[in-house]
């Protein structure tokens, strides 16, 4: 999956002198890995140099992660004091994230709380939802409920309480509900756009340095499905 990011398609959701906040679309990678393609932090660096005309080096932090074939909010940190305390914030769970998703089969009940433990397996960079406790597994819980019933597909809204690998993507799995598009999780078909139909809706933080109330909300892709929703 190779997305040519550029910054004259940024969708920036908010920016200010400390943080900057990308709607991110299928395919970008947040941070470079061994694909050796051009992450979306590089890309917001030439946004930030050429916008304000910085010379040298332009300092961004990256805070958290999306996974390449998810799309939705993404933080970054323009200094270093805001990226100390953003990751206090992220890794004290101090934030509320908030995902839509779209499967195909209909959850047992209209809302839930799932509960796993996610053990995450290296080779094939999946990770596995068990019922009980299994070593090496860290707990996984999350809550969704159904917020629109389509025609072949239901819309669920998701509030994590715990941040894991691919935690979102394996507990629905396991519920019997894999993501449209999800191969990787027992989904029938993939998506023509290489993506999964996972999308980081909703983020509600304090604000690094001015301490206000933050909340983001990023708009979905624009497809036929995610337009009905």
């Amino acid at each position: 999956m190779k997305v040519v990011s550029n910054k004259d398609n940024l969708q920036i959701l908010h920016e200010d002198n400390h943080i900057i906040v990308i709607n991110k679309r299928v395919g970008d990678i947040v941070q470079g890995d061994k694909t050796g393609d051009k992450p979306l932090s590089e890309v917001v660096k030439e946004y930030i140099k050429e916008k304000y005309n910085k010379p040298g080096e332009v300092f961004l932090g990256v805070v958290h992660r999306l996974d390449r074939p998810t799309t939705g909010i993404v933080v970054f940190a323009r200094t270093s004091k805001a990226l100390t305390r953003l990751n206090e914030l992220f890794s004290n769970r101090e934030t509320q994230k908030t995902y839509w998703a779209i499967v195909k089969n209909k959850p047992e009940k209209e809302q839930d709380t799932l509960v796993h433990f996610l053990k995450r397996n290296e080779k094939n960079n999946t990770s596995k939802a068990h019922i009980k406790e299994v070593p090496e597994s860290k707990k996984a819980s999350l809550d969704y409920k159904i917020i629109k019933t389509l025609d072949n597909y239901f819309a669920l809204e998701i509030n994590l309480h715990t941040g894991r690998h691919h935690q979102i993507r394996a507990q629905l799995a396991a519920i019997g509900c894999p993501i449209k598009g999800d191969l990787k999780y027992g989904f029938d078909r993939s998506n023509s756009d290489g993506g999964i139909d996972l999308h980081a809706r909703k983020l509600v933080f304090i604000h690094p340095v001015s301490k206000e109330v933050l909340e983001i909300i990023a708009p979905t892709p624009k497809n036929s499905i995610w337009n009905s929703i």
